[in-house]
């Protein structure tokens, strides 16, 4: 091919499209509509999503010009690629078998390992020493979940590499210190603040020798998981972080000692976009924050991430689709620039992992890396004009959620007033009647579920509650993290319960008039009835009322569901109510608006359609059906 030696720009015969002109172009097809309410996405996190972005809505973003690996680092800790720590964890229940299991899934790509112990146990340096049999420490990284174990495990640390004579730089790893996680979870601490605050300052100065250690991890999961917002996930964590400078600055350590040593662990939910730009603000918010305490120098600011996929989102009904959600998850923490990542199993919402679910889940970031090549290019997401804007409103939303939580005199105090719980319940409340709505969607279980499946496994029935660990003598209200899932969870597995000793209830489609109406309807309701765990009966329609009838009687139809065009209803519901009446439960699939209170007079009561609530609908139904 002949070289271009006038160097035409490609396309540029077109002549540029102004915004002016796109804005006309969309008002004329909207034909009236109301733009705002049309196009611009309301978020959850406080702030509008325009419907489309241009080149100029990047010119107030005065952070474009820096390069990866450069402060505030909103681009990524490195400079070259975006390679990131593949991590499982094991519940450490058996010395031996879980070194044989790190031993194995290190053969498998694993290459941080993470040992969740059990604080009630007092392990010796020979437990932890077995543990970690002819696991070569300089190559992988090591993470102990250990509480209040913390200090005891990095004295063993420290006492194995000198027995083994490891580099004590090539050592990297973490135990999770987080006196301000445990009093978010339980409402209060183990002693008092200023004993653990002590602790803290203890820990930093136990592992001088050991500098890159992360001791103190800030848990912002806990938010995430209890349904806040993006918004307040970030600023809460970023406030925790604050509360854990400002005590140990004050108790006479650097902030060169103590930024280095703090992990993030963020949970990632499923709206991608919005958690590619989450994983980026906070970055850029955390380096501000540490430059103002004066850091000897700009890579002192540098934000470690732990990313871990969302529990909030997950179900145990359909679970094959959380690996999809998964799949996502990590996707957007890996774009967004994350250190590590854990991918959570699909069936860990329900019981303990198998060894099939947890290769799946390693296998998921096998796949991101080695075939999708996701580690090669930092900051993939760079110059997007919707990434760079949702970075933006967030950082701003955050920063502004984050002074107002300093004003009231920081995380902990905003904690004890119960400013920061009130203010998670709120959106989780939002998100809860949003579910219930249908307004956000669990595939599977609040949408299109498996109308043939049953959850036969015995559990306990605490996975269908909040996760409550208040502590006996808390001395503020804990958040409590739980399942969006779960309401509608509980509803179907109620009428299992309920088939094993009598029958499950029936739903038959009364099919009539208007082909594509009644169709419509039908597979409506099904999906409707189907999120309780229903016998559904759908038929193609009915050329009279009375053979609809009689085929509805003779499947003995707990509820019968008249699925039609609105027009019609106005004939035939009375009659079809009239000869039903005292046999079946009759069901209007829509809101005949015109004609309702006439339906109602007559005693037609329930009508489904896309505006109602299907959580209190479905236990209405539930209760007058006897489960």
């Amino acid at each position: 091919m002949e070289y271009n030696k006038d160097k035409t720009l490609l396309f540029s015969d077109f002549p540029p499209v102004l915004t002016e002109q796109w804005e006309e172009k969309v008002q004329k097809d909207l034909k009236g509509a109301d733009y705002e309410k049309k196009l611009v996405w309301k978020t959850k996190e406080n702030f509008n999503v325009k419907p489309y972005y241009r080149n100029e809505d990047l010119k107030d973003l005065d952070y474009l010009n820096v390069f990866p690996g450069d402060f505030p680092f909103i681009r990524g800790n490195r400079k070259k690629n975006n390679d990131w720590l593949i991590r499982q964890d094991i519940l450490v229940k058996d010395i031996s078998k879980a070194n044989k299991k790190a031993l194995d899934i290190l053969m498998k790509g694993i290459n941080s390992l993470g040992f969740i112990l059990d604080e009630k146990i007092d392990y010796s340096k020979e437990d932890i020493d077995n543990l970690l049999e002819n696991i070569y420490a300089h190559s992988i990284e090591l993470n102990f979940i250990c509480g209040h174990l913390s200090h005891k495990i990095i004295e063993i640390i420290l006492y194995l590499v000198k027995k083994y004579n490891r580099n004590l730089e090539k050592i990297t790893g973490s135990v999770d210190f987080d006196p301000l996680g445990r009093f978010s979870l339980k409402g209060n601490f183990c002693k008092s603040a200023e004993s653990s605050f002590d602790r803290c300052k203890e820990l930093i100065d136990l592992v001088v020798h050991l500098p890159n250690f992360k001791l103190i991890s800030i848990h912002g999961n806990y938010f995430h998981n209890s349904g806040s917002s993006v918004i307040e996930e970030l600023a809460f964590s970023l406030s925790m972080a604050v509360n854990y400078l400002t005590q140990l600055t004050e108790r006479n350590l650097s902030i060169d000692k103590v930024a280095p040593r703090i992990k993030f662990n963020f949970s990632t939910g499923s709206n991608f976009f919005m958690e590619i730009a989450k994983t980026r603000a906070a970055r850029l918010l955390w380096a501000n924050i540490v430059k103002a305490y004066g850091p000897s120098k700009n890579e002192i600011a540098l934000m470690n991430i732990h990313s871990t996929t969302s529990s909030w989102n997950k179900t145990i009904y359909d679970p094959y689709v959380n690996m999809l959600r998964t799949t996502t998850e990590s996707m957007s923490s890996i774009i967004g620039g994350t250190d590590s990542m854990t991918v959570i199993p699909f069936n860990a919402s329900y019981e303990e992992p198998t060894d099939f679910s947890e290769r799946i889940a390693r296998n998921q970031q096998l796949l991101l890396k080695e075939e999708s090549h996701l580690d090669k290019v930092a900051d993939p997401s760079a110059g997007s004009y919707y990434i760079e804007n949702l970075t933006d409103s967030i950082a701003e939303q955050a920063w502004k959620l984050f002074l107002h939580v300093q004003e009231k005199g920081g995380y902990l105090e905003a904690f004890k007033s119960g400013f920061i719980q009130e203010t998670i319940k709120n959106t989780a409340q939002k998100r809860d009647m949003a579910i219930a709505n249908r307004k956000e969607i669990f595939l599977g279980t609040n949408q299109y579920p498996n109308f043939n499946e049953n959850f036969d496994k015995e559990v306990l029935s605490s996975i269908f509650e909040q996760d409550v660990r208040k502590d006996e003598n808390a001395i503020a209200e804990p958040i409590k993290p739980y399942r969006g899932a779960q309401a509608f969870e509980e509803l179907r597995r109620k009428t299992e319960k309920f088939d094993r000793n009598k029958k499950r209830p029936k739903v038959f489609m009364f099919t009539y008039g208007n082909l594509s109406m009644r169709k419509a309807r039908a597979q409506f309701a099904c999906n409707f009835f189907a999120c309780a765990g229903f016998e559904l009966v759908d038929n193609p329609g009915f050329k009279t009322i009375d053979q609809g009838v009689k085929a509805c009687i003779n499947n003995n139809s707990d509820i019968v569901v008249i699925c039609s065009f609105d027009d019609e209803y106005a004939k035939i519901a009375p009659e079809i109510f009239d000869k039903l009446k005292g046999k079946s439960i009759v069901v209007i699939a829509g809101y005949p608006k015109d004609i309702i209170n006439e339906l109602k007079a007559i005693g037609i009561k329930h009508f489904i359609h896309v505006k109602s609530n299907v959580l209190e609908s479905l236990r209405g139904f539930q209760k007058e059906l006897g489960i």
